[in-house]
Parts: C-alpha cells; sequence; structure tokens
C-alpha cells in the first residue's frame, strides 16, 4: 500500500503528547500508567485513521484502549479524530507492534484487535504477520489469563494461516465466522476498511484466548 505523504506530520503529533505517544524502541515508559484512571485495557494494533478503537472507546468508557500504529501519515488522521472528539481513555501510540511488550506490563491486556492487518502474502515476509508465531508468543506475554485475540480479515489465506498459527500456539477458539456480515452481531463495529469494501466480499474472523475461560460457552461461529 502506497501511504500519502502528511507533511510535517511529526512536528503535528509533537504538539499533543497528551493525546498521542511516539515510541522508538528505548524509551523508559509504561503505557499502562498513561492513563487518568486505571482500568481494564485494551488494545488495537494497526489502528488505521481511527474510526474502529475511537468508536469502542467511547462506547466503552469502563476500559482503557490503546491505538497502535506505526506510520506517521496514517496515525496523523486518528489524531485528528481524537483532537476534534477527544476521550480520557484512548491513547494513540506510534511504534512497531514488535516492541510493545517492552511497554507494557506482563499480563496487562484484556483484549487484542487485529482489524484488515496486511497479510504479507509473500513467503519472505511472513515474519511481518502479526498472526506469525512470534507475534502470538509476544500475544501470549501481554494478555491477562482468559485475555483475547480479535482477528478480523478479508483475505482466505492469512485467515487460513491465522487459524494454523494460533491453533499450533495452543488457543482455545471461542468463536469463528466465514462471514462476518452474515452473522447477526450487533458488537460489531466496522474499520473504515470494513465499511468500504466489505460489500465486495466476505469478512472473516477469529475471537481466540490462550487460556481456559470457564465463563465462556462453547465455541460458535459458522463454517
Amino acid at each position: 500500500m502506497r501511504l500519502r505523504n502528511v507533511p510535517h506530520a511529526k512536528r503535528i503529533i509533537a504538539r499533543h503528547p497528551d493525546k498521542i505517544v511516539s515510541l522508538a524502541g528505548d524509551e523508559d515508559i509504561v503505557l499502562n500508567d498513561r492513563f487518568p484512571e486505571e482500568k481494564p485495557l485494551e488494545m488495537e494494533i494497526g489502528t488505521g485513521k481511527g474510526r474502529f478503537i475511537h468508536t469502542l472507546a467511547k462506547a466503552n468508557p469502563s476500559c482503557n484502549h490503546l491505538a497502535v500504529e506505526k506510520f506517521d501519515n496514517v496515525i496523523i488522521r486518528a489524531l485528528e479524530r481524537v483532537v476534534e472528539d477527544p476521550l480520557l481513555n484512548l491513547l494513540l501510540v506510534r511504534a512497531d507492534a514488535e516492541n510493545l511488550k517492552n511497554f507494557l506490563r506482563p499480563r496487562s491486556v484484556k483484549r487484542i484487535y487485529l482489524n484488515f492487518s496486511d497479510p504479507w502474502p509473500k513467503k519472505r515476509h511472513e515474519k511481518r504477520r502479526l498472526t506469525h508465531p512470534d507475534f502470538l508468543a509476544m500475544y501470549k506475554e501481554i494478555l491477562k489469563p482468559g485475555g483475547r485475540i480479535e482477528f478480523k480479515t478479508d483475505n482466505r489465506k492469512f485467515f487460513e494461516y491465522s487459524l494454523k498459527t494460533m491453533n499450533r500456539a495452543g488457543m482455545r477458539f471461542l468463536f469463528l465466522s466465514l462471514d462476518l456480515h452474515s452473522e447477526e452481531r450487533l458488537d460489531n463495529i466496522m474499520t473504515e476498511f470494513e465499511e468500504r469494501y466489505g460489500k465486495d466480499g466476505p469478512i472473516y474472523i477469529i475471537t481466540a484466548s490462550f487460556e481456559e475461560d470457564h465463563n465462556e460457552e462453547n465455541v460458535q461461529g459458522t463454517a
């Protein structure tokens, strides 16, 4: 994907340290402590322009939310949204996802959202996929017991790959669907991408956990 350059993006980001944190990899920061109140923590990795996480944080004030995006030219659009409609329980994080565990307390995240991540289809780029075993191992370190990963994609091969890596990692599947928009799920919050391209083909979804959650019903979903 070719990103459109946003002039002075770094300068604009630097003006709002209360709304966005930039991490290069060696900062002494604990993201859990950057919120005014201590609450359960949820996180979206690859937040894009921020519609999903902003909507979620606004509807779910009982949790704090991190919106992680590595590209200045993309996260600046999420920042514009947050400046226009500030939320105390939402913090933007400009960072590479592979460094996240250095800035979070172990076993402290309630839920991780992976919405329409780049599938990196070439084999030589496999390690960049956000459901690669290395990333799953990191998620296991930062998720609370019973914490969940929710993964959405429109790419069938990426969906199948993620099923395999999650299964090999010993994850428990709580919800699966090969056509999310055919489900009557009132809790589905659409991303900009999903709203624009969701009618072009099915949306696949996985909700999974590393831990047994005895309050959860048996796996749901459609094949």
